[in-house]
């Protein structure tokens, strides 16, 4: 599942002035690719967690006053492109994200009235990577995870499906 993005400005890898944000002192453009994944690696983000987990990281990201370009849902893991202040630390905005977003899904989907202790949705880590001049690049394999992902299934299928034949037989 895509998550909604806000439309790229520049045109052909071309910076203009209007790309850059504003603070009271500074222009900045911090783009950062961020992928992490739920404990365990389950494939627990699916159907109607999957379709509002979306919404939630948006609201999560603007508390923060931040947003995300590009975003896209997989069962087992979540990609974005987020755009972080320079005053905020990237690690502060992702902990938050994920911490908040963890309680969400306890409650509303779990139907618990508060995050219990040991009660974890996301794994510990997470992987962070600046976004330069090839944000379109990632924006492209952000977009295209969902096939790539597919495409990696299909071809492990072949090696699984013989083994379960064998058994069968035996």
């Amino acid at each position: 599942m895509r998550l909604i993005c806000e439309p790229l400005k520049a045109h052909k890898n071309k910076r203009t002035m209007e790309d850059y944000k504003k603070l009271n002192h500074t222009k900045w453009q911090c783009k950062y690719h961020i992928v992490f994944i739920p404990k365990y690696r389950r494939r627990t983000l699916y159907g109607h967690i999957r379709g509002r987990l979306g919404e939630t990281f948006h609201e999560l990201a603007r508390h923060k006053e931040c947003w995300i370009e590009e975003g896209h849902i997989m069962a087992d893991h979540v990609h974005m492109l987020l755009n972080v202040p320079p005053k905020i630390a990237v690690s502060s905005v992702v902990g938050y994200i994920k911490g908040k977003s963890a309680i969400h899904i306890a409650r509303h989907f779990m139907k618990r009235g508060r995050n219990y202790a040991g009660q974890v949705f996301w794994a510990r880590g997470y992987f962070v990577d600046t976004v330069g001049r090839d944000t379109e690049t990632i924006r492209r394999y952000i977009a295209d995870q969902e096939k790539e992902d597919q495409r990696l299934d299909q071809l492990e299928m072949p090696w699984i499906e013989p083994q379960a034949n064998a058994n069968k037989k035996n």
